[in-house]
């Protein structure tokens, strides 16, 4: 396919995806007001949440997507690990760990560095997964080349297809950049049209495509060792600004929940709690028209009694006419109303903002709290309960999120040499597949279980015991003991590695040999010495008494 095939195949899927944004743009006017232009128009300096009459919908999207960055990628400590793919670090040599170390905070300083907006990009990034169940990062290397660059886009802007293994094979994404800036990015490529504009209205925008293709997809034979193509495409003047083979997938597209048939993802959280927040905002408008009602109630008037305006504010007076009789009745009363509704009503909002708050996990965020009158199994089931709510949470976003980023990171900074040659490495490391583990409350809670585990195996233990002490043979104590301190996040440098162990533990083996030898050998002389003064001499020979 050329770049005018390409281009014709994206309109194809922004055309298939306008259903999508519609439902987006409702999402996004009930849950996420500043990202409601999918459909619709925003000004600079529109009033978002103009037509809510609550924000407690957006409140609790804001609170997910806040949440994500706190437990899974929080600053103050680090989040990922590198580690090799299939490959028990347990029994790695240190030359091969001090390595992964050195990765890990390398790459750490490269993402955290201001020029690379990592924070800012998975910010927005954040709250579009917990909007939406998507969102669009691209990973790639700055201009000046001194840095890496995270940017998040609009999912109105971005469409994409899979391939036959259900992989995210090709990217499409809509750019619309003024006229100077394609003659100041692309000055030998642009189309002479752009140039002239440029001349004239250099602010006018140019629609332009970006588009991230499989290798294979494009008419050009790509390089060696090259797995896809970046293309830039003018579509108004049908030019092509840049064509450049590319190793990685460029934009790192995480999906939270996606359904057969579709390659784009939704989020199970605003899916749930949309018809919550409809209706929270119609019970809202009703409770605030009976709580003025009751507040300032309307008034019936007598005809003709009344001579001057009604002054229903404090302090007014109102004229009525002198000859009214009022034991006929009063000129002016409230109307009377019923409000019994109005605590069915106040209960009924308090059942929807629970639905809306469990819709988005935010009850099961919380580690469950201990107390000094649970026992070691209850507080396991709580820690069992916890990790099992948690799982629908955390696992995509560990998978599709995080360990994306990460990879592509790694894979754009090790070609970029940050890294050394990759030669140069520990042997162990030169062939090996890099991957990443993470910290996160959930897999500190499924470690923590290892400490639980380990106080109901000693209960079970001693019992067993008591009966037959054959059974202390039974547990691996040493092994036991060190998950069990792991998991309950003991830190490293408080425990001795298992080489000093096996050290220590033949060292002490050697030491008791020893010492029985001696004893032996003291016991020895003491009953040769005995057997010395017992005996009688025969023929000068020292001969042992008789029993």
């Amino acid at each position: 396919m050329d770049a005018k095939a390409l281009h014709e195949l994206a309109e194809d899927l922004f055309t298939k995806k306008g259903p999508l944004n519609s439902l987006h743009q409702e999402i996004s006017e009930n849950f996420y007001v500043e990202r409601a232009d999918f459909t619709a128009g925003r000004s600079m300096g529109t009033d978002f949440a103009a037509d809510l009459l609550t924000s407690y919908p957006l409140q609790c999207r804001r609170s997910l997507g806040d949440q994500f960055s706190v437990m899974l990628r929080p600053t103050a400590r680090p989040w990922f690990h590198t580690s090799i793919r299939h490959v028990d670090m347990d029994g790695t040599d240190n030359e091969t760990k001090a390595a992964l170390q050195w990765f890990e905070r390398t790459q750490r300083r490269a993402m955290y560095d201001p020029i690379a907006k990592f924070t800012r990009a998975t910010k927005e990034g954040d709250h579009d997964f917990a909007a939406f169940g998507q969102t669009v990062i691209s990973v790639e290397i700055n201009k000046l080349g001194n840095g890496m660059l995270y940017r998040c886009w609009h999912l109105r802007d971005m469409c994409w297809q899979e391939d036959e293994e259900g992989n995210i094979a090709t990217v499409f994404r809509k750019w619309k950049p003024t006229a100077q800036t394609l003659v100041r990015m692309y000055p030998k490529t642009v189309d002479a049209k752009v140039t002239r504009l440029d001349a004239i209205k250099p602010f006018e925008t140019v629609e332009c495509i970006h588009m991230v293709v499989a290798g294979d997809m494009y008419d050009k034979t790509i390089p060696r060792g090259m797995l896809r193509w970046s293309i830039v495409y003018d579509i108004a003047n049908k030019t092509i600004l840049e064509e450049t083979p590319i190793w990685g997938r460029y934009y790192v597209i995480p999906r939270w929940q996606t359904v057969s048939g579709s390659q784009y993802a939704y989020s199970p959280a605003t899916v749930c709690a949309l018809p919550d927040a409809r209706l929270i905002q119609a019970m809202t408008m009703t409770l605030l028209e009976v709580g003025e009602k009751a507040a300032n109630p309307p008034i019936v008037a007598t005809q003709d009694a009344i001579k001057s305006d009604m002054a229903l504010y404090a302090g007014g007076v109102t004229y009525i006419d002198a000859d009214y009789d009022e034991r006929t009745g009063d000129a002016l009363r409230p109307l009377g109303q019923d409000f019994r509704g109005l605590t069915y009503g106040v209960e009924m909002n308090r059942d929807t903002r629970e639905m809306i708050y469990s819709a988005f996990y935010l009850n099961k965020l919380s580690l469950p709290e201990r107390t000094a009158a649970m026992t070691a199994y209850e507080v396991g089931q709580h820690v069992q309960e916890y990790v099992r709510n948690a799982l629908p949470l955390f696992e995509p976003m560990e998978a599709e999120y995080n360990a994306a980023l990460c990879d592509e990171t790694f894979d754009v900074l090790s070609r970029r040499g940050t890294f050394g040659d990759r030669r140069g490495w520990p042997k162990a490391l030169q062939a090996a597949e890099i991957q990443f583990t993470f910290e996160s409350p959930l897999h500190d809670a499924i470690e923590q279980q290892k400490g639980q585990i380990y106080q109901q195996a000693q209960q079970l233990m001693a019992g067993a015991i008591a009966i037959d002490p054959s059974t202390a043979f039974v547990q691996k104590a040493e092994v036991a003991l060190r998950d069990a301190l792991n998991g309950i996040g003991t830190p490293a440098r408080w425990l001795n590695s298992e080489s000093f162990v096996k050290e220590a533990k033949a060292a002490q083996a050697q030491q008791q040999e020893k010492a029985q030898t001696l004893a032996a050998m003291q016991q020895g002389s003491e009953v040769a010495k005995n057997l010395g003064q017992a005996g009688v001499m025969q023929g000068g020979v020292p001969v042992a008494a008789p029993a």
